[in-house]
C-alpha cells in the first residue's frame, strides 16, 4: 500500500495536476448531466459513458507515462491506424440513431465507435512529424512545402466528407490551420487560402452542399420559415430550455423539459441544454469555465515546452478541444448550424470522451518530458 501511494505521488509530481483536476472535474460534471437526462428514456447512457471514461483515463495515464517523441518517430503506425479505420468505415460503416452520416462501426453488443474521433489523434501525430521534417530542413515556408501540408490535411478531410461527417471535417480544418500558423508558416499563405475559400463559397453552396446543409444554414436566419418545423426545431427547443433555467435553474433532476426529452439529442450534441435548464446561467458558466481553463492550461504548457514537436502536439490538442467547444456551444445557441459536434468531455459519446482523454495524455507526456529536461 505504501509503495502504491509512493508511486502515485511520484506520478502526480511528474505530471500537471491542474490539468488532471480540470479534466476529472469536467468528467464528473458530465456524469451529473447525463444521469439527469436519463430520466427521458430507458437506455443507460451513464454506464456506457463511465466505461468509456475509465478506458480513456487508463489510456491517458499510459500515454502520459510514455515518451511522446516515440509516437512521432513511429508516425507511420499512426498513419496506418488512420488508414485502416477509414477503410473499415467505408466497408462496415453504419448510421446510428439521431445522425445523418455513415461514420460509426458496431463492435459488439450494440456498442459502436466513431473512428474519426481517433483519426484526429493520428492526424495530430503525423502532421507534427510533417511540420518537424520541413522545419528541420529549413523549407517550411517554401510554396511546395506548404502545398504538401495542405495535401496532408485535405486527404483525411475529403475521406471523412465522403462518410457524411462534415462536422469532423471542420475540426480537422481548425487543427490544420492552428498547427501550421503556430509552426511559423508565413501569413501570406493564410491570406491566399482565405481568398481561395471566399471565392469558393458559391461553388460550395451550389455543388458541395446538399439540401440538408443549405436548410441548416438558412435555419439560423429563419429565411425559409423552418425554425419551428424543420431543421431549426432542435436549436429552437434548445434555446427555450436554456432560457427556462434562468439564473440558477430548476435544480438537477428537476427539469421537466429534460425529463420528457423535448430537445433531440440532449445527451449528446445538446448536453448544454440540460445544464441550462437545470443549473441555469450559473451552471452554464461553470461548464464554460472548466473547458476554458483546460484550453488555457494547454496553451500554458505549450508555451513552457522547449522543443518544437511538443509545442505542435499541444497546439493540435488545444485546437481540437477549443474548436469543438466553440462550435458546439455556437450550435446550441443558434449562432452556427447544427453539424454534429460533441462538447469535449461533457457530451455523452464513448469515442469522443476517449479520444479527448488520450489527447490529454499526450499533453501530459509533453509536460513530463519537458519538465525532466528542464531539471537536467
Amino acid at each position: 500500500m505504501k509503495d502504491f501511494a509512493r508511486s502515485l505521488r511520484f506520478y502526480f509530481k511528474n505530471t500537471d495536476v491542474i490539468l488532471w483536476l480540470l479534466t476529472i472535474a469536467s468528467i464528473g460534471y458530465s456524469f451529473l448531466l447525463i444521469a439527469s437526462m436519463q430520466r427521458s428514456g430507458s437506455y443507460n447512457y451513464l454506464r456506457s459513458q463511465s466505461v468509456a471514461a475509465a478506458v480513456g483515463l487508463a489510456a491517458a495515464v499510459l500515454i502520459s507515462n510514455s515518451d511522446y517523441e516515440f509516437f512521432i518517430r513511429k508516425w507511420y503506425f499512426a498513419a496506418g491506424i488512420a488508414a485502416a479505420l477509414t477503410v473499415l468505415v467505408f466497408i462496415f460503416g453504419i448510421r446510428v440513431n439521431g445522425t445523418d452520416d455513415t461514420a460509426w462501426i458496431e463492435i459488439f453488443g450494440g456498442y459502436t465507435i466513431q473512428p474519426s474521433e481517433f483519426i484526429k489523434i493520428c492526424f495530430i501525430i503525423t502532421f507534427t512529424k510533417h511540420l518537424s521534417v520541413l522545419k528541420s530542413k529549413g523549407v517550411l515556408n517554401k510554396l511546395w512545402a506548404v502545398l504538401t501540408l495542405c495535401a496532408h490535411a485535405v486527404v483525411p478531410m475529403a475521406l471523412i466528407h465522403l462518410q457524411g461527417d462534415d462536422g469532423t471535417v471542420l475540426i480537422f480544418g481548425f487543427i490544420f490551420l492552428t498547427m501550421t500558423f503556430l509552426s511559423g508558416v508565413k501569413l501570406r499563405y493564410f491570406a491566399a487560402l482565405g481568398a481561395a475559400a471566399a471565392a469558393a463559397v458559391p461553388v460550395i453552396w451550389n455543388f458541395v452542399f446538399n439540401d440538408e446543409h443549405r436548410s441548416r444554414m438558412l435555419a439560423l436566419f429563419d429565411l425559409d420559415g423552418n425554425a419551428m418545423t424543420g431543421y431549426g426545431w432542435q436549436q429552437y427547443q434548445g434555446k427555450l430550455s436554456i432560457a427556462s433555467g434562468g439564473l440558477f435553474g430548476s435544480g438537477l433532476f428537476n427539469g421537466s423539459r429534460v425529463k420528457y426529452g423535448i430537445v433531440p439529442e440532449q445527451e449528446n450534441d445538446f448536453i448544454l441544454t440540460v445544464a441550462g435548464e437545470e443549473l441555469g446561467f450559473v451552471g452554464c458558466i461553470l461548464l464554460f469555465a472548466l473547458l476554458l481553463l483546460i484550453i488555457i492550461r494547454t496553451i500554458e504548457l505549450s508555451k513552457n515546452t522547449v522543443d518544437f514537436d511538443g509545442k505542435m502536439i499541444c497546439a493540435g490538442v488545444f485546437s481540437l478541444i477549443a474548436s469543438q467547444a466553440v462550435i458546439n456551444i455556437g450550435m446550441v445557441l443558434g449562432l452556427f448550424p447544427v453539424v454534429g459536434i460533441t462538447l469535449p468531455l461533457i457530451s455523452s459519446g464513448g469515442s469522443s470522451v476517449m479520444s479527448t482523454l488520450i489527447c490529454v495524455g499526450l499533453v501530459q507526456s509533453v509536460y513530463s518530458k519537458n519538465k525532466y529536461t528542464n531539471l537536467k
